[in-house]
């Protein structure tokens, strides 16, 4: 942990907070957005006190957003505009900016005018208190309940349930972290929302905070129904990450044992009944069970032993540890990473 990171967690004044935030924001066809967003953002941020820089990332929107970013910067040092070279997603856009932030706090927020600025000093100040990533809660979300706010509810108990992190709202962007558990990350496909389960996987402290939510009043939202099954199959992802990664045999061969366990069972009972029944096996489909269960638990520990020489090609050549040390004192003295 840096030493700026290490005097972070110390409580702080909240009104005169000297800490350098970074804000991401994504950027998609939002041209009637921007302007409102960018004053609020900049009168929230110049009343936390604290030094900053706004990263608006373009993720290959179609409108005038792009020349409305770039005219922004021309006005502002501290505004930075990202520009994509075509749509990849909120996730990409959000990684993208993420690398590129230079603070030792980094707030992640959309860019619709649904997410309140005037709430980020309350993040920062539950920074204060010592957690490190601080999470939006929408409790009183303005969205459009049967398309919008049922699939995100369903969404967040699944999510909530199988990773062991206790949310409400996953899916609000509005979310507070320190650098140090955030840059590591990396994200594909819509895992955006899980950056909390990541971050607690390293050992981050994770806490809640209810924030404001606006109706949208310009452009039109990118999510429906179907984000429930993507949660779904994302989650399934992080799930493996979190428990198999560095052991991907377990999965495998657990599978792979199953399938042989299945396949001696339905071999026995077919030579039961050819010795004691007189079934032959050409009468029943257990012999042939019997082999295909074989071939998959064989195929199943031959993928565990595969993965296993991925995980350790990764970790041994580039010498990647397995585990973060925190900190360490020796002699009463203390150093961090």
């Amino acid at each position: 942990m840096s030493l700026g990171a290490q005097w972070a967690r110390k409580r702080t004044n909240p009104i005169m907070n000297t800490k350098f935030i970074s804000v991401v924001l994504p950027v998609f066809n939002e041209e009637k957005n921007l302007i409102i967003l960018n004053d609020n953002l900049i009168a929230a941020l110049t009343k936390a006190g604290s030094t900053y820089e706004v990263i608006y990332v373009n993720d290959g929107s179609s409108d005038n957003s792009a020349k409305i970013l770039d005219d922004i910067c021309v006005k502002s040092k501290c505004v930075t505009a990202i520009h994509l070279r075509r749509n990849y997603g909120q996730t990409a856009a959000l990684m993208s900016g993420i690398e590129a932030a230079q603070g030792e706090i980094i707030i992640l927020m959309d860019s619709d005018l649904q997410n309140d600025p005037g709430d980020i000093p309350r993040l920062l100040d539950k920074i204060d208190e010592g957690f490190d990533v601080v999470s939006g809660w929408r409790r009183h979300r303005k969205d459009a309940k049967l398309t919008r706010n049922l699939p995100s509810s369903i969404a967040n108990t699944l999510i909530s349930w199988f990773s062991g992190v206790k949310l409400h709202d996953y899916g609000c962007t509005l979310k507070a972290y320190r650098a140090e558990f955030i840059k590591g990350v990396r994200l594909y496909g819509e895992m955006h929302r899980f950056i909390p389960i990541y971050a607690k996987m390293n050992g981050a402290t994770v806490t809640e905070l209810e924030v404001n939510h606006f109706p949208r009043i310009h452009g039109k939202s990118n999510y429906g129904l179907e984000r429930v099954f993507k949660v779904i199959l994302d989650l399934m992802v992080v799930k493996f990450l979190d428990r198999y990664y560095q052991k991907p045999m377990h999965i495998f061969g657990g599978v792979g044992l199953f399938a042989i366990a299945i396949s001696l069972i339905s071999g026995a009972y077919a030579l039961y009944l050819k010795l004691f029944v007189f079934i032959d096996f050409i009468r029943t489909p257990l012999p042939l069970l019997s082999v295909i269960s074989l071939l998959a638990g064989l195929t199943c520990f031959l993928l565990g032993l595969i993965a296993e020489l991925i995980t350790r090609s990764w970790h041994e050549p580039l010498g990647k540890n397995q585990f973060q040390i925190k900190m360490i004192t020796k002699h009463g003295n203390i150093s961090s990473n």
